[in-house]
């Protein structure tokens, strides 16, 4: 079981023949991802790599099946894209575009909500990396190659921390049940609270991994939800234990405003919760690797 995606996930590529949409598609297809279309406007009867293009997610959905949507919509019209994919029944939507203004992005959670929660579409990102099931499938930028299948379950807000979490792992011969980037951006489609939530349903993950970083409440609120509700033993790594404060630091959401936001303070809180946290980034898989022992 993988949570999210898997190996028959039917999945379409917005502004699929962009540079690097372009790129990533022939990657995830590769990987043996189900890519079964592409959207771009004015596009269609196009292909890519294979890939037909529509001119709307409803007719890709409609001629392909389709369930997921991975979105490379340039900022501007990215809202419109991920409104559109929750229209037209995407049940999953990855958005990697960065840039996104924040309140295009409230527009875009306010208008999800006028679907009752069962067929609500899933957002994670934007500004994320994307998702990927080791060995099954792979819906985001990520390589690939450095994720081993297992029982480890990782979240972060910064890609390339996932990215150096699996690939100490792989060393390690340790494993990844799914890895979910929920992105970077002050406001995003989930919450750590809500992958968790999903990753203590999977009986593959057996171990979870959070990459955090400064700025916002959504570590905090992850360590009250995993006191109350998560069973599992919980490994933590949070960047930015050197930001000044008042200072963004690489994304948008990382910025230091209030009480909890800093890193040493979001430590302290998640430690308090019963997690065991990673002191810096070059050892989280070996901080991964003691718990899994220990268990």
């Amino acid at each position: 079981m993988s949570i999210l995606l898997d190996r028959d996930t039917k999945v379409i590529v917005q502004g699929i023949t962009g540079k690097m949409a372009r790129f990533h598609t022939q990657d995830m297809l590769k990987y043996g991802t189900k890519v079964v279309g592409g959207v771009v406007p004015g596009k269609g009867g196009e292909t890519v790599e294979g890939v037909p293009v529509f001119d709307t997610v409803e007719e890709a959905v409609t001629k392909t099946g389709a369930e997921a949507s991975l979105v490379f919509v340039p900022p501007p019209f990215a809202a419109d894209g991920i409104m559109e994919a929750a229209d037209a029944g995407i049940q999953y939507c990855v958005c990697i575009t960065d840039g996104i203004p924040a309140q295009d992005m409230i527009r875009v959670k306010r208008y999800m909500y006028r679907y009752p929660k069962d067929r609500r579409m899933i957002l994670t990102g934007p500004n994320c990396a994307g998702t990927i099931s080791p060995g099954k499938a792979m819906l985001g930028i990520m390589p690939g190659h450095i994720y081993l299948q297992g029982n480890v379950g990782i979240v972060g807000r910064s890609g390339t921390l996932g990215y150096e979490a699996a690939a100490q792992l792989k060393e390690r011969g340790i494993g990844v049940s799914t890895s979910v980037g929920i992105g970077g951006d002050p406001i995003n489609g989930s919450s750590f609270r809500d992958i968790l939530e999903r990753f203590e349903q999977d009986d593959d993950t057996h171990v979870i991994a959070l990459i955090g970083e400064i700025g916002g409440p959504q570590e905090a609120e992850a360590a009250d939800y995993i006191r109350d509700h998560i069973t599992k033993p919980v490994v933590a790594y949070v960047a930015g234990l050197t930001a000044p404060k008042g200072r963004t630091m690489g994304h948008a959401g990382a910025i230091i405003s209030a009480f909890g936001e800093s890193a040493s303070e979001k430590v302290e809180i998640l430690s308090a919760a019963g997690v065991t946290v990673a002191e810096n980034p070059a050892v989280i898989g070996e901080t991964i690797a003691k718990v899994m022992e220990a268990a």
